[in-house]
């Protein structure tokens, strides 16, 4: 199967039993660094994040059938991934007993510890500044 880029053409494949894991594998392929990026944006961590984007792709998996194209597919699926963000964030808030302070402190030196981020660069200091924000508030920001 070649690469597919039109996302209708996707769906259909997807649809066909026989062509269902090639058209899945070919929208892995196009979205998943997309998706990974603002799954990472959400949840600071590398491995939080593949574990989401994970769990994102595993959703798409199951309701990418009944995806009634009321929408372009990469909104539809960058709801879906800011939908299992949200979910990880308050699991993540409900199994931790440690204080707001500490979880912000820990977030800082994990950005920092980030051999993705450069101290002196404005990222790193919006991405704290970002991380200093309640979890809703972190979230409509990445998502604007």
């Amino acid at each position: 199967m070649a690469v597919t880029t039109h996302d209708s053409e996707l769906l259909t494949l997807f649809r066909d039993p026989e062509t269902k894991e090639k058209a899945f594998t070919e929208l892995i392929k196009k979205y998943q660094e997309k998706l990974y990026w603002h799954v990472r944006r959400m949840v600071i961590e590398h491995e939080d994040a593949n574990d989401v984007l994970q769990n994102v792709f595993i959703r798409v998996w199951n309701g990418l059938e009944n995806f009634r194209e009321d929408s372009q597919l990469y909104t539809w699926l960058y709801r879906v991934a800011t939908n299992e963000c949200l979910t990880f964030l308050e699991q993540r808030k409900k199994r931790s007993a440690v204080s707001l302070s500490d979880i912000e402190s820990n977030l800082s030196n994990k950005i920092m510890a980030d051999k993705h981020f450069d101290a002196n660069k404005l990222e790193w200091k919006l991405q704290l500044a970002i991380q200093q924000l309640p979890d809703k508030q972190r979230v409509v920001f990445g998502l604007r």
